[in-house]
Parts: C-alpha cells; structure tokens; sequence
C-alpha cells in the first residue's frame, strides 16, 4: 500500500514536471497563451485559464491529480475509502501536496549542494 502510495505521489511529480517545465511541451504552452492574450471573447478566457494552470506546478498538480484519481488510480478512495464519486477531490489535494513537498526538497537540494569548489 505504501508503495502504492509513493509510486502514485512520483506519477503525479513527474506528470507535473514535463507539463509545467518539459520542453517537448513547449510549444503546447506558447500556443494556448497565444490563444488566451488574443482577446476573443469567452475563449481567451479559457485558455488564459488553462495557460495559468500550465505555468503553475502547484495548479498543474492539483488538476493532474484529479486526473491521475478518476482515470487511474485513487489513492484516498483506497487509504481513507471515500466514496468513490468524490475520491478524485481528495486525490487532487493529495497531488498538490505531494508534489509540493518533492519540489521543495528538489530545490532546496539544488541551493545547497555543495560547489566544486568547496
């Protein structure tokens, strides 16, 4: 279960870095903000909103783990059994956490790592 647990939270970093920093996603990105700062009505608030989302880790991983937890897999429906209607919510949650605490560690390692100088 545990296992389980952290495989999903690794699914959903890495789901969160190639979207929101990958450059094979590049292009993806650029072209939905080009959308959004077109100014068409309704549709360049959407995908103002998708692009913000994009750009995000924290937003990115929300919305991939509700993703991650109705496609795939649902961790709280299987650790806390929430029903599973509503599991997705508490995934994306979950998601958000989890991929906050790997990215903090991750750059708190890169800030701090010894120098080749030292």
């Amino acid at each position: 279960m545990i296992t389980t647990l952290l495989a999903w939270c690794i699914l959903s970093y890495g789901l969160m870095n190639i979207m929101v920093y990958g450059t094979i996603f590049k292009g993806l990105r650029n072209g939905i903000s080009e959308i959004g700062d077109s100014g068409i009505p309704l549709v360049s608030g959407v995908f103002n909103f998708i692009s913000g989302i994009l750009g995000c880790p924290m937003c990115f991983s929300t919305w991939g783990g509700f993703f991650l937890g109705f496609f795939i897999y649902s961790p709280s429906h299987e650790l806390f059994q929430t029903h599973e209607y509503i599991s997705w919510f508490f995934d994306g949650i979950m998601s958000s956490g989890a991929v906050w605490a790997i990215n903090s560690y991750i750059e708190w390692y890169e800030q701090n790592r010894p120098s080749k100088n030292d």
